[in-house]
């Protein structure tokens, strides 16, 4: 590890020691916003003290393992120390490392997620509905809230489009590598001679709340374009019957948001305004990144619909994401049923190891 890495590490830990010594002031338990933020923060920052506390101890095996080897008959067994000394600062120093990427503050937090049918007709929209059962059966077993915002069914079953609120500890930070287009190949339901189709689906995911330092955007009423309709999903005679559905386009972007599943217009206009919000910071934030993108395999918190992300190959049971070479996984039925976690650990390795490359080539 570089002296500039290390000491990094240094003001991370005094920074830790200025936190705790904020929490225990009368003044701050006081003003709970404060607290909770400061709380927080010492979340984050614990780990690296005890990362550091467990490569002191580390070294001082290693020390007195080496001390070991000037006595001949506990040679041997200092040199298998020596070794897992080795071995165990190794893997701090890996621990370390990975403290010093920069965290996404949004990662803690939830995500709206956005599935539309592509090409590919009726199978596209149940491909859709495939997707989105898919995410809310993972979302289910980590016990997070799913709460549809709108819903356009497609003919044959699954969707033309749905977007529905996420919220959980941590939901973004899992589901964040899921923006672009999904591609299914299989033989449809409607298929009578058993050919083989491709079609396909694109997804967003975007953050619920903006984190420290991101984009602030302030919406102009002037720029707002509001539409009524009925809702055309299930929710009983009120929804159906009366204009309680809101269309909000925000007229400079095209960026255009509705909200159906509440019984009046005011809780719509709600719900679509701070869904709105969130996509103007999203695009704000693209833009940002757009410099430093270019050598980045995953579109991480990103709308993005335009990248290819994933095949679903149902004939040979395989799922390739093609972002990360050699990431082919044989798993298809259970990750289709929401087992997506083996896809997920593997996005956030590739993403940490992106980032340490990215931390060693600055430093």
């Amino acid at each position: 590890m570089t002296p500039a890495l290390r000491r990094k590490l240094d003001a991370l830990v005094e920074r830790r020691e200025e936190v705790e010594r904020l929490l225990a002031d009368p003044a701050v338990a006081a003003d709970q916003g404060r607290f909770r933020a400061l709380s927080r923060e010492f979340a984050t920052l614990q780990p690296v003290a005890d990362a550091l506390a467990a490569e002191a101890q580390a070294r001082a095996d290693l020390s007195a393992a080496e001390a070991m080897r000037a006595d001949p008959e506990l040679r041997e067994l200092a040199d298998d120390e020596i070794a897992s000394a080795t071995r165990r600062l190794q893997q701090l120093e890996g621990e370390l490392l990975a403290q010093l990427v920069p965290k996404d503050a949004r990662d803690s937090g939830g995500l709206y997620l956005e599935v539309r049918a592509g090409t590919g007709g009726d199978e596209a929209a149940l491909f859709a509905g495939d997707l989105f059962r898919m995410y809310s059966r993972y979302a289910e077993a980590q016990g997070w809230r799913v709460e549809v915002e709108s819903a356009s069914p497609g003919e044959h079953g699954g969707y033309k489009e749905i977007v529905a609120r996420v919220e959980g500890d941590g939901a973004y930070a899992k589901l964040k590598y899921e923006s672009g287009t999904h591609r299914v190949q299989r033989v449809p339901a409607t298929e009578s001679q058993g050919r083989i189709h491709t079609s396909a689906a694109t997804v967003a995911i975007i953050a619920i709340e903006a984190g420290a330092g991101d984009a602030e955007i302030v919406i102009n009423p002037a720029d707002l374009k509001v539409d009524t309709f009925r809702s055309s999903g299930a929710g009983g005679q009120h929804v159906n019957k009366t204009e309680s559905a809101i269309r909000i386009t925000h007229l400079p972007t095209g960026v255009v948001v509705e909200s159906q599943t509440e019984r009046s217009q005011h809780a719509n206009r709600d719900k679509a305004m701070k869904r709105l919000q969130a996509m103007l910071v999203e695009a704000e934030l693209e833009k940002r990144a757009a410099a430093t993108a270019a050598d980045r395999k995953l579109q991480v918190g990103s709308g993005d619909r335009s990248q290819r992300i994933r095949t679903y190959s149902f004939p040979q049971g395989r799922i390739t994401d093609h972002r990360v070479e050699g990431l082919t996984l044989y798993d298809l039925p259970n990750i289709i049923e929401g087992d997506l976690d083996p896809l997920v650990l593997r996005l956030q390795q590739e993403q940490q190891a992106e980032d340490l490359a990215r931390l060693a080539r600055e430093n």
